[in-house]
């Protein structure tokens, strides 16, 4: 069976959609506040058929030719089929594309969460560094 793709930006209701995702996934940890995303032109949502089945975003810096994403990728618990892990490479590279094109970008830095994630962006050609020191605190 076919799927119809769609890659877009954030549109109204997505920011809460993905809050519910994160809370999923975190164990009901806080998710991301909305001030901490770019703005909506840099939120990323790929869906299948209709279905937002993950969503990712891209920081802009001062410095136009580099770019920080795509980060706090999540994706939807409850879409269980068997493209997802394609869905989500997917998802990685077009963000990768219209940092590319949109933006100019021509260095990514980002942090991958966990396991699945680091094995998606080595597939995608990402150069992996082991970070022993890295660490955030929310203010």
């Amino acid at each position: 069976m076919n799927h119809i793709v769609t890659f877009r930006t954030f549109k109204e209701g997505d920011y809460d959609m993905c809050c519910d995702w994160w809370k999923w996934w975190w164990d009901g940890e806080i998710p991301v506040k909305r001030a901490l995303l770019p703005d909506d032109k840099s939120c990323y949502v790929i869906e299948s058929d209709g279905t937002p089945v993950a969503a990712g975003f891209l920081f802009t810096f001062e410095n136009p030719l580099v770019g920080y994403g795509p980060t706090w990728v999540v994706s939807n618990p409850n879409y269980k089929e068997k493209n997802r892990r394609q869905m989500l490479e997917l998802l990685i590279s077009s963000i990768e594309k219209d940092a590319k094109e949109t933006f100019g970008m021509v260095q990514l830095f980002t942090v991958c969460g966990n396991r699945f994630l680091q094995d998606i962006h080595k597939k995608l050609d990402w150069f992996m560094m082991p970070a022993k020191y890295e660490a955030f605190k929310y203010l």
